[in-house]
């Protein structure tokens, strides 16, 4: 079993980069395997990592199709639609309330 160099924070050589690195580069890993791990020491808790991949194996982001596109704008607006009133509000629904926030903030009426 071969285990993957680790590297502090900020200290890892070149040529290697987080995933969110290379989607800022337009890049995906592509499948290849995890090249290094990198971590970041924290005071009370273990360390964060972040897997380390090769900038040279990675392969462009694929571009988004018009029925990926279709796919994202309807989940999109079936975040905003407020189940209690049925009104698109133009924002997404916070999952702490459950629905909008004016319906949240309305008082309820005894019958």
């Amino acid at each position: 079993m071969s285990s993957i160099p680790v590297y502090r924070w900020r200290l890892a050589p070149e040529g290697l980069a987080t995933f969110r690195q290379l989607r800022a580069r337009g890049l995906r890993p592509g499948g290849q395997p995890v090249a290094a791990q990198l971590e970041r020491p924290r005071r009370r808790r273990g360390p964060l990592v972040a897997y380390l991949y090769r900038v040279e194996l990675a392969v462009p982001v694929r571009p988004m199709t018009p029925a990926r596109w279709a796919a994202l704008a309807k989940a999109n607006a079936a975040r905003r639609l407020c189940p209690a009133c049925g009104l698109d509000r133009g924002y997404t629904i916070p999952t702490s309330l459950g629905i909008c926030v004016t319906c949240a903030d309305a008082p309820a009426f005894a019958a």
